[in-house]
């Protein structure tokens, strides 16, 4: 069906998208109706799941929204796609222009089409603004990936408690950190298990890319044109260090997409040291790994799901952080695996830095030590328990159901 198809027009949208009501059978018996918004590729991702897990416990219920590719394939009826236009929206100043318009209009959608529930996913940046246009229209809201409130600027809380019903937390130590200030939040697992079990490696690529060397290093820059283009540099840095030491190395460059394979095989082509670029194919790359190099963010769960040694880099801005982020970030360690294991388990370079060599020694370092490589494996192994089952989206969904069948007994005629 062609885009257009599925697309829900801005006016009587929701009476459209989000009315079947049984004349017969009253408000028990229709189907249930969702709001349901997620503003970048993963989350549109983490959302299409979702969407499925609802309608195993719902086949008839309706979803409408901001809905990306994924949403669309999985029956979401679409009003924007705002995953093409995804960047890292940092702070309300940057939700200028068009963002601050789609929130507005979202809230007279809500208003008009009268859902059950609004389900928002992560991108709090977006969706916080957008939770306090749903509420005034009457709206619960339930939030799933929290905002990282625990990571920088805490005192968010306050607007989360206001505008959020309800929240599915996806890292362990969440549920506790909002209860404790007031808003109703359950650990429902982290979305990435499922996904990465669905998608298991394919042998003869992970025996071809073995074949290329020893060791082989994947080098993962990131997913966003701009962090490819501020981490790798560095990692082709530290890669020529490594191909120093090591002659028999084969490094494989993991692209996330066509944009980001398009900066990578440009800043590779006139590399010496032996190379290959896969796109899209993490699962493929990080089971023939033998050590990573790896930009901070999800990516780094995904290198710890398959038990490989690394080093986290992120190179931003050095004045943006002693001018702004150090004021405003809260926690010890940085990336994800070292914040969930309470620990620097992995050495982490960031938010900046100025020069490659300390992370070359400690790439170097790994690499030259079995000791060292396999307390880190065993340290990861413990941070992937941690995040749960492959039961997100279905814990989630319960969630969204109970929700919905209390607004149903409040407002028997909503």
């Amino acid at each position: 069906m062609p885009a257009d198809a599925n697309r829900v027009r801005v006016a009587g949208v929701s009476r459209t998208a989000a009315t079947n009501a049984s004349p017969a059978g009253g408000a028990a018996q229709r189907p249930l109706r969702v709001f349901i918004s997620a503003a970048e590729p993963s989350g549109d991702r983490h959302a299409a799941e979702l969407i499925r897990a609802m309608r195993g416990e719902h086949p008839q219920a309706t979803f409408w929204g901001i809905a990306g590719p994924a949403m669309q394939a999985a029956g979401c009826q679409v009003v924007e796609d705002f995953t093409t236009r995804a960047t890292m929206l940092v702070g309300a100043a940057r939700l200028a222009g068009h963002a601050w318009r789609l929130v507005r209009r979202v809230g007279r959608l809500v208003r008009d089409g009268r859902p059950d529930l609004a389900i928002l996913v992560d991108s709090p940046a977006l969706h916080l603004p957008m939770a306090k246009h749903i509420k005034t229209a009457g709206c619960r809201v339930l939030y799933y990936i929290a905002p990282q409130l625990w990571a920088w600027a805490p005192w968010r809380i306050r607007r989360v408690r206001a505008r959020v019903d309800r929240m599915a937390v996806i890292l362990p130590f969440e549920e506790a950190y909002f209860r404790e200030r007031g808003v109703a939040a359950e650990f429902v697992g982290h979305p990435l298990v499922s996904q990465l079990a669905a998608e298991p490696p394919s042998a003869e690529a992970v025996q071809a890319l073995r074949q290329l060397g020893r060791p082989i290093v994947a080098c993962l820059p990131g997913s966003r044109r701009h962090v490819v283009q501020e981490v790798l540099p560095g990692q082709i840095q530290v890669a020529r260090a490594i191909a120093a030491a090591h002659r028999n190395v084969a490094f494989v460059f993991s692209a996330a997409n066509q944009a980001a394979a398009e900066v990578i095989r440009s800043a590779l082509t006139h590399e010496s040291f032996q190379h290959q670029l896969r796109v899209a194919a993490n699962a493929d790359v990080l089971s023939a790994a033998d050590f990573a190099l790896c930009a901070s963010g999800t990516a780094t769960l995904e290198v710890a799901w398959h038990g490989v040694p690394m080093v986290v880099m992120y190179n931003g801005s050095k004045w943006g952080y002693r001018v702004v982020g150090r004021w405003l970030i809260r926690t010890t360690h940085l990336s994800l695996v070292n914040i969930l294991a309470g620990r620097r388990i992995v050495p982490e370079f960031m938010p900046y830095y100025t020069s490659t060599d300390p992370i070359a020694a400690e790439a170097l370092s790994i690499l030259a030590s079995p000791v060292r490589q396999a307390a880190i494996e065993a340290d990861l192994r413990a941070v992937v328990e941690s995040l749960g089952t492959a039961n997100a989206a279905r814990q989630t969904a319960r969630m969204a159901v109970d929700l919905a069948a209390d607004v149903r007994a409040a407002s028997p005629r909503r």
